[in-house]
C-alpha cells in the first residue's frame, strides 16, 4: 500500500511538471504570435544593399508583372536617396528617390563613378576601379571610336597616334615627341610604361642601352642621339632608353654629358645652320636686355594746413 501511495504522489508531481512546461510553451508561443502582429519588421530580413546583389534577370523576374519588379526593386535601396553602383556592370547604376528605385546607364564608353552616393556621375574608365564589376553594355562603335565615347589607340598601328571619340565624333590627337599611347591610363607615357606591343623603346627610338655595370646603370647615364645633335637619350637604369631634348640654340655635349650652346660643340657646331642665323643664336644665348623703365615718384602733395583764421569783412570804400 505504501509503495502504491509513493508510486501515485511521484504521478501526481510529474504529471503537474508536464502540464506547466506545456503552459509555459503555450504562453511563449502567444507572445510570440502577438510580436509578429505588432511589429512584422522585426521578423523580415533586411534587404542586401544593391552591391551585394546580382541585377542578371532571371526566367522568374523575366515572366513578373512590372509591379512585382517595381516592390521588389524598392526594397533594395541602401538608403531611401541617392546613386548606387550595380554589382556586376561597371556602366550601370541605380537612382533612390525616396525609397523608389530607377536602373540607369552611363553612355556608351564611360562608367559609374561610385565615390559619392550624393551625385549622379559617369566617368572615363581609367579614373574608375571597375575589376570587381568588370560588365558592361554591347558597344555602339564608329569609326575609329570602338565605342562612343573615351580615348581609343590608332587602329592603322601608329605608337604616338590615339583618337579622342564624344558621341561616335573623333579627333586624332598625336603625341609629343618620345611619347606613345598608353591603353592603360588614356594618357601619353613613355613607351615603356605603356609596355604596348609594337611600340616598345627599342621600337620607337630605333635605339639600344649599352651594356654596362651595376656602378654605372644607378646614375642612368646619357648617351647622344646619333641622329640629332639636339637630343640624347637617358638610359634608366642602364637599360631602358628614353628621349630628351635640349633647349633651342643648344646641343648634347657627349663628352660632359650635358646640353651646351652649339658653337662650343665642335661636332655640333652647325647644327643649327640652315635655321637660326648667328644673330638669332646670339641673341638666344645672350638674350638683350632692356632697362626697366625709371618708376616715377611719388606725386607731392602740399602739407599746408588750411587756414582757419576767418577771413575779415572788405569795408566798402565811401
Amino acid at each position: 500500500m505504501k509503495a502504491a501511495a509513493k508510486f501515485g504522489l511521484s504521478f501526481l508531481v510529474l504529471l503537474s511538471v508536464v502540464l506547466g512546461l506545456s503552459e509555459a510553451q503555450s504562453q511563449l508561443r502567444r507572445q510570440y504570435e502577438s510580436s509578429r502582429t505588432r511589429n512584422p519588421a522585426a521578423v523580415r530580413e533586411r534587404a542586401p544593399p544593391i552591391k551585394a546583389i546580382s541585377r542578371e534577370p532571371t526566367k522568374a523576374a523575366a515572366t513578373a508583372a512590372s509591379e512585382e519588379t517595381d516592390a521588389e526593386l524598392s526594397e533594395n535601396c541602401p538608403e531611401p536617396n541617392g546613386y548606387f553602383a550595380d554589382a556586376e556592370q561597371c556602366d550601370k547604376y541605380y537612382a533612390c528617390r525616396d525609397g523608389q528605385i530607377t536602373e540607369k546607364l552611363c553612355p556608351d564608353g564611360m562608367v559609374f563613378n561610385d565615390y559619392d552616393l550624393e551625385q549622379e556621375k559617369c566617368d572615363l574608365p581609367y579614373n574608375i576601379d571597375c575589376s570587381k564589376r568588370p560588365k558592361l553594355q554591347t558597344p555602339q562603335p564608329t569609326p575609329n571610336c570602338p565605342r562612343l565615347n573615351g580615348y581609343f589607340g590608332s587602329q592603322t598601328g601608329a605608337c604616338d597616334k590615339f583618337y579622342y571619340c564624344v558621341d561616335g565624333k573623333f579627333n586624332m590627337i598625336t603625341c609629343p615627341a618620345g611619347l606613345v599611347f598608353n591603353p592603360k591610363t588614356g594618357i601619353c607615357t613613355w613607351p615603356d610604361e605603356a609596355g604596348k606591343s609594337g611600340c616598345t623603346s627599342e621600337d620607337v627610338f630605333s635605339f639600344s642601352c649599352p651594356k654596362v655595370n651595376e656602378s654605372i646603370a644607378v646614375t642612368h647615364p646619357r648617351y647622344a642621339d646619333p641622329d640629332d645633335c639636339q637630343f640624347f637619350y637617358v638610359c634608366i637604369n642602364g637599360d631602358i632608353p628614353r628621349r630628351n631634348g635640349c633647349k633651342l640654340g643648344q646641343v648634347f655635349d657627349d663628352s660632359g654629358k650635358h646640353c651646351e650652346w652649339a658653337r662650343k660643340v665642335p661636332e655640333c657646331a652647325d647644327w643649327y645652320k640652315d635655321r637660326l642665323t648667328d644673330k638669332q643664336l646670339e641673341e638666344l644665348e645672350n638674350p638683350p636686355t632692356t632697362k626697366a623703365p625709371a618708376p616715377k615718384g611719388p606725386t607731392k602733395v602740399s602739407r599746408r594746413r588750411p587756414s582757419k583764421r576767418p577771413k575779415q569783412p572788405v569795408e566798402d570804400e565811401e
